[in-house]
């Protein structure tokens, strides 16, 4: 059961039962929950639903939204590298994680009876809140950058959304949404900019757990915004507190391209808080983004698992996207391919070992990302 809202950074508390946005101090919230040992236990997981939804038990209380998002394959990649793993989120609807975390946002929105969504997006969150928007009957407005990769803007236009090409980045469009939102009646859907998104996320932690039937040593990870990253965390935290593991965290490595690395180079430099990058540029556009809100959240959780942020360039990365998919079958995205280039990196600098099972994370379909890798 949901208890409330608390701000990730200042702990202000709100209420749960109507919808927020960011803290007063312009930070994240957290969806809190009266988890205590045994409370919940694996038996309460719904095996029989293919979905996100199979752990409505440890997510907020609202009716289900699905396309069949979650429960995505889990396979070994031995053609690749000793101890590693592939998590293939391309395959959810959509063809990216981003459904997992629509799913329940828009299933909350339409709980709080909210009729207008919007979201800046680099492709892959707009069609996944058009999308939902769409099986939920909700309007859904998209921002995206005019250089979005085409496919990410027939997509939501297909489902119906209104589309705005906006000449910049994401954090443009966010801006512009910034700006119109109070006069549109929009609910602002960014990343971290409510709560709910993390909610959905968390699944990708419980369900790895569920798979391998323990957690791994590492976990690679392309981070944007890191809702992923900060939502696995969230539920390793979880399931400590219900009683299903110890105090044992795999070593998190989050991945961000050399033209857009504003956590890596915060981590470098042993601070909390991120700059924004300038002039961001990489060929995985779900990587683009030169600020986020939920930074210092990542970088906590980073030296907490004892991990590392790396950088990657964009030829590494889609190189190795390319050779996912030949040798594993995994038609891999820009951000996959980064995860394992920093995966090799990190194994010759010796941030990781060989015997270390480690978990790569392709969070999205190469179908979205045909001018990249073609």
């Amino acid at each position: 059961m949901v208890t409330g809202l608390t701000c990730f950074l200042c702990g202000r508390a709100y209420d749960a039962a109507v919808p927020q946005g960011l803290c007063e101090c312009g930070r994240p919230l957290r969806v809190d929950y009266d988890f205590g040992p045994q409370s919940i236990s694996l038996s309460d997981i719904d095996a029989g639903d293919g979905t996100i939804w199979r752990y409505r038990a440890v997510l907020p209380d609202c009716e289900p939204l699905s396309l069949g998002e979650g429960w995505t394959p889990l396979q070994p990649a031995p053609s690749l590298g000793s101890n590693l793993w592939i998590k293939d989120e391309g395959v959810n609807p959509t063809a990216s994680f981003k459904a997992r975390g629509m799913a329940v946002a828009v299933a909350m929105a339409r709980k709080f009876g909210l009729g207008k969504l919007a979201v800046p997006s680099a492709g892959n969150a707009g069609g996944a809140l058009a999308a939902y928007c769409a099986k939920a009957g909700i309007e859904a407005y998209v921002f995206m950058p005019r250089d979005t990769p085409r496919a990410c803007v027939v997509e939501c236009e297909a489902h119906g959304a209104r589309v705005t090409l906006v000449d910049g980045l994401i954090t443009d469009c966010a801006a512009e949404i910034g700006k119109r939102k109070v006069e549109e009646g929009w609910f602002d859907m960014s990343t971290l900019k409510e709560p709910y998104r993390i909610e959905g996320k968390k699944t990708m932690g419980y369900e790895m757990f569920e798979q391998m039937g323990h957690l791994p040593a590492a976990i690679v990870y392309p981070a944007g915004g890191g809702t992923g990253l900060i939502g696995m965390w969230k539920a390793f935290d979880e399931m400590e507190r219900l009683g299903w593991i110890g105090t044992a965290r795999p070593k998190m490595f989050a991945v961000q391209p050399v033209g857009c690395c504003p956590i890596p180079t915060a981590f470098a430099k042993g601070e909390r808080f991120a700059e924004e990058h300038k002039n961001a540029a990489t060929v995985a556009s779900g990587l683009r983004v030169p600020r986020a809100v939920g930074d210092f959240i990542m970088l906590d959780l980073i030296r907490a698992s004892g991990g590392s942020a790396v950088t990657v360039s964009d030829d590494e990365m889609v190189k190795c996207a390319k050779e996912i998919a030949s040798k594993t079958g995994v038609f891999a995205s820009p951000e996959g391919g980064a995860c394992l280039a920093a995966a090799r990196n990190l194994l010759a600098t010796g941030l990781l070992k060989e015997d270390e099972e480690t978990v790569l994370f392709n969070t999205g379909s190469g179908v979205k990302y045909l001018e990249a890798l073609g």
